[in-house]
């Protein structure tokens, strides 16, 4: 996203009544993060062969990305033309101080 870009009018969205009054515009639209994230987990599967996948996820602020990825992964795992073992982990990080 370039620095003057001005993002989408929050009336264009449904946005929940506790933040209307905290957010001003919206600037990547969920629809484009979820075609990113179909595009990631294609990426992957492309690039990692017949390789088994370990999937980590970091705790808390990670975990519906994660789980997006996860999903569009497995899909393709499921109905393409072969199939990689996939193990999940999760670890929980200390915020810095």
């Amino acid at each position: 996203i370039r620095d003057e870009e001005s993002g989408y009018n929050k009336n264009l969205f449904c946005i929940p009544k506790h933040y209307e009054e905290d957010l001003e515009r919206v600037f990547i639209p969920h629809g484009l993060i979820l075609d990113r994230t179909e595009r990631l987990a294609r990426d992957i599967m492309q690039d990692i062969g017949s390789h088994h996948i370990v999937a980590l996820c970091v705790l808390k602020g990670g975990y519906k990305f994660f789980a997006d990825l996860l999903d569009h992964i497995k899909a393709l795992n499921q109905n393409g033309d072969k199939s990689v073992p996939i193990t999940v982990d999760f670890v929980k990080i200390k915020s810095y101080c």
